[in-house]
């Protein structure tokens, strides 16, 4: 019988390797399930990630998915160091874009200079507080975060379905379930004329750059850190576990929150139901692919957007389903923390 027995002292070479190991382990299994779809592995994987780079425009899509992912990650990576684990940064975002997208449907046809940055302080506000609620929820009744910041993201989601079905539903959009099209006003400007770029991406610069810094120089990610690695060890020199809770969760949801009104006050410009194609999920893959480093989560987010755009592609150009996507994001990380859990533990023989 073998058992899995903690390493003494995890290599920290290998734990940066995993990632590797995950992909590559992913383009194996892929191959196979290309074969077993009776395509040429080879030829799909140029589809899948080759193809999508080869044009300019390709390159600003990579760059407007990579955003928003990047964004929430860079959050989620400040709880899951301390072992705060938000799984509802989908609803979170959603959240920001109804608080973004209301002031926009409400003040946008006004031309006034305040309406886009009020949206931006709106959605950041309203994933903050979304985020609030299961660390209320955890730091007064001890409950889960991962369930409740999980079922928090389905209420979100009916309640973006009634807002664009009821109350803010484009009463000239043919019964459609979204909103009026935002005015000029209470759109980021474009960066890159004939592409989607728009001024949303400064948020993303921003917040690498503020979140490298905060973990390079910042005292508090030392105590977020330690309490998560040595809960005891962080009690005993006085760190507040409510207050890593209230952090971790509210500043995560911010982030969340900005990176929704990046999508409907950038490439969706309305609110609908389809604002998000499951970034609030993916991003947690991306800050586990990307070791919870502000530096590699952008190199991750880069890579998960490209198998966005490669999904996209597949579906053209091979006539797969859109759960290709999904597939290979399953998979990746499926192997990332199969590569974990070795690279923490080993396997003894148990007589």
């Amino acid at each position: 019988m073998h058992l899995l027995e903690p390493r003494p002292q995890p290599s920290q070479l290998m734990r940066w390797t995993a990632p590797l190991i995950a992909i590559v382990a992913t383009l194996l299994v892929g191959s196979g399930l290309f074969l077993a779809l009776g395509k040429d592995p080879l030829q799909s994987f140029k589809v899948f990630f080759v193809e999508p780079l080869t044009s300019s425009y390709g390159w600003s899509e990579l760059l407007i998915k990579a955003c928003p992912l990047i964004l929430i990650a860079q959050g989620l990576a400040i709880g899951f160091k301390a072992r705060i684990y938000n799984i509802g940064a989908e609803g979170q975002l959603i959240v920001g874009a109804l608080a973004g997208g209301g002031i926009a449907i409400q003040f946008g046809d006004s031309g006034a200079a305040w309406v886009l940055p009020a949206m931006v302080l709106a959605g950041a506000l309203g994933g903050a507080l979304w985020g609030a609620i299961p660390a209320l929820l955890k730091t007064r009744f001890n409950a889960e975060e991962t369930l409740t910041t999980l079922m928090l993201s389905y209420v979100a989601s009916f309640l973006l379905s009634y807002m664009v079905n009821g109350p803010w539903r484009d009463p000239e959009g043919m019964n459609f379930p979204q909103s009026v099209m935002f005015a000029d006003g209470a759109l980021f400007p474009i960066l890159l004329e004939g592409s989607r770029v728009n001024g949303s991406v400064f948020i993303t610069l921003f917040a690498v750059l503020g979140f490298w810094l905060f973990n390079a120089k910042s005292f508090l990610a030392y105590q977020l850190e330690v309490g998560g690695q040595a809960p005891a060890a962080a009690r005993y020199a006085g760190f507040s576990a409510q207050r890593t809770v209230w952090f971790s969760l509210v500043l995560s949801g911010l982030t969340a929150g900005l990176a929704g009104v990046g999508e409907v006050a950038g490439p969706v410009g309305q609110l609908n139901l389809n604002i998000s194609p499951g970034y609030g999920f993916a991003a947690i893959i991306v800050a586990y692919l990307g070791r919870l480093h502000a530096l590699g989560i952008v190199l991750a987010g880069a890579l998960m957007a490209l198998i966005y755009l490669g999904g996209e592609a597949a579906q053209v150009a091979l006539q797969l389903p859109a759960a290709i996507t999904g597939i290979f994001q399953g998979m990746l990380l499926f192997f990332l923390l199969g590569a974990d859990a070795f690279i923490d533990n080993r396997l003894r023989r148990r007589k």
